[in-house]
């Protein structure tokens, strides 16, 4: 997962609102009296949400089970000079040192997570290693954005240093959206490298997630819907998600 891709992984998804997302999670923290303090990011990619939050005074680590994707978000944590601690880890074997005082997700991460076995340990481990009061928030794509805007479409891209072909094809009857990636990736001696790559996720309700997060001895506190501001809606394309210690 994330080989090929993660080499142009900020190149594709350059349209992705980090800063628009921390702003708001920064802001609903500080709100619910988290201004400072530790926080995991679970899925954190390449580390641009991670160096955002870094940036603002907080304590970060960031987990992802790619060591391709760490691997990019460990140079810019050299250029940046932030101390964050980046763990190679699957969000549901978590395993931390210490308790952390938040926990975020964003770009759909927990989405990754294809069966309820994976989804009770992401909470059993948030459960353990979230400090009593703290928050998650995380976000999650919706089934209606699988049926009615990504699945069984195809993208296109092309530049003059990457390509890709996108395939999307969403299996209703499991709620399993697959991604067939074909990059095309220029080297240094001016041929392209080419890269194919399955990924898979699944969509998810608010009431699942709830079950899933009060099972686990966690407070469900509130949801939101695509900008993370409004009631969520059948319509939304994402959802929102935070959930208490």
């Amino acid at each position: 997962m994330y080989e090929g891709f993660a080499n142009v992984y900020d190149q594709v998804m350059d349209n992705i609102p980090y800063e628009d997302w921390f702003e708001r999670i920064h802001e609903y923290l500080k709100s619910h009296g988290i201004e400072s303090g530790s926080v995991c990011e679970l899925g954190c990619g390449t580390g641009t949400m991670t160096e955002l939050f870094a940036s603002a005074g907080y304590q970060m680590i960031g987990v992802d089970v790619s060591p391709e994707m760490l691997a990019l978000a460990n140079m810019k944590q050299q250029e940046s000079g932030s101390d964050i601690l980046y763990v190679e880890q699957s969000m549901d074997e978590l395993e931390l040192d210490a308790q952390v005082d938040a926990m975020i997700s964003v770009c759909d991460s927990v989405n990754y997570l294809l069966s309820d076995e994976q989804l009770d340990a992401l909470f059993a481990g948030v459960k353990r290693y979230l400090r009593p009061g703290g928050y998650m928030i995380f976000d999650m794509k919706t089934s209606f954005c699988y049926q009615n805007i990504i699945g069984n479409q195809t993208w296109v891209e092309q530049d003059e240093d990457v390509s890709y072909i996108w395939e999307n094809y969403y299996y209703d009857d499991r709620f399993i959206n697959e991604y067939m990636l074909t990059i095309f990736r220029r080297r240094e001696d001016g041929l392209f490298e080419k890269s194919e790559e399955a990924h898979y996720q699944r969509a998810y309700d608010i009431d699942t997630m709830k079950t899933k997060i009060e099972q686990a001895g966690l407070t469900f506190v509130e949801s939101f819907g695509g900008d993370m501001m409004s009631e969520p809606t059948d319509s939304d394309e994402r959802h929102y998600i935070i959930c208490k210690a």
